[in-house]
């Protein structure tokens, strides 16, 4: 099973970026996702940038892969993705159905990314038959039921024709909205943010009255409250999970791009806290922490 960086979802100065990419090179992680997913009004990284960074990890052993928005909203959002398939040689990961088309008729390998709804095996069917090669599940999904779809697509014969992705660490992505929270919580117009979530690299909690965390508000996108983390998770997922993503959210993300790695080699249980949510994972309400694994093996 291999360790995936994920895109970075918040909005850093440009070299604090190539900092933190520079430290992820170190790291034992097969594939780093680039790009822009939240909102396309941030570009530190123009794309002619995330390009260059791109070859530049390749040279040295990594695999890139270009993450999309996933909330195209113009002509020009979709025009900028036309222009990284028409480049030919990348990868894209795909967090809209635009895309997805986008790729399919430029005859281009794809990602399924989280942002896209597939919920069965009629839905990888049809995202295979367009292109698909890795499939990163909604992250609301839990371990039962991604169980069910990998022994259905088994059972189907397609399951060697794509990569399983699981979202195992990070801020969890719920939802997308035309309105920029970030913006708003500072009393400004979206039109006229001045890009103010750059003063929240981190994002913005919101806090129910009782003081818990109920969301983190990264500009049109409401992240999950506590940082998911299936850290204790890994020995349940061997032999059917292909891949764990670690979600670019911070530095500290980076060292626990070698504590999932190590998990596979030296299983141990980490003395994790309720600062961590694995609810969705375990058929729970997404914001809770089970102590325990699912206690369930693969039969």
């Amino acid at each position: 099973m291999h360790i995936h960086l994920g895109p970075m979802l918040f909005f850093w100065p440009k070299a604090e970026l190539e900092s933190f990419y520079q430290q992820a090179l170190s790291q034992p992680c097969r594939r780093i996702y680039l790009g822009e997913t939240v909102c396309p009004k941030r570009r530190e990284f123009k794309s002619a940038d995330w390009l260059t960074l791109g070859r530049e990890l390749q040279r040295a052993g990594k695999e890139v892969v270009y993450s999309t928005l996933a909330l195209i909203q113009s002509p020009a959002e979709l025009l900028a993705i036309k222009k990284l398939c028409d480049n030919g040689e990348l990868t894209i990961e795909a967090n809209d159905l635009g895309a997805v088309q986008l790729a399919h008729e430029h005859g281009l390998p794809f990602v399924a990314g989280p942002a896209l709804n597939v919920y069965n095996l009629d839905t990888l069917r049809l995202l295979l038959n367009k292109g698909m090669t890795t499939w990163v599940p909604p992250v609301e999904l839990s371990r039962d039921w991604l169980l069910g779809i990998h022994r259905a697509a088994e059972a189907d014969g397609i399951r060697e024709r794509f990569k399983l992705e699981v979202f195992g660490y990070g801020y969890l992505p719920l939802a997308y909205s035309a309105r920029c929270f970030t913006a708003r919580a500072e009393n400004r117009l979206k039109d006229d943010c001045e890009l103010v979530c750059i003063d929240y690299p981190g994002g913005r909690q919101a806090l129910t009255q009782e003081g818990q965390a109920a969301f983190n508000l990264n500009g049109i996108q409401t992240q999950s409250g506590y940082c998911y983390n299936l850290i204790n998770e890994v020995p349940t997922m061997t032999d059917w999970v292909d891949a764990v993503r670690i979600s670019a959210h911070s530095r500290e993300c980076l060292q626990w791009i070698g504590r999932f790695e190590q998990q596979q080699r030296r299983p141990e249980r980490y003395p994790l806290n309720s600062r961590y949510c694995n609810g969705y994972w375990n058929q729970l309400p997404g914001m809770e922490w089970l102590p325990s694994p699912a206690n369930m093996v693969q039969e």
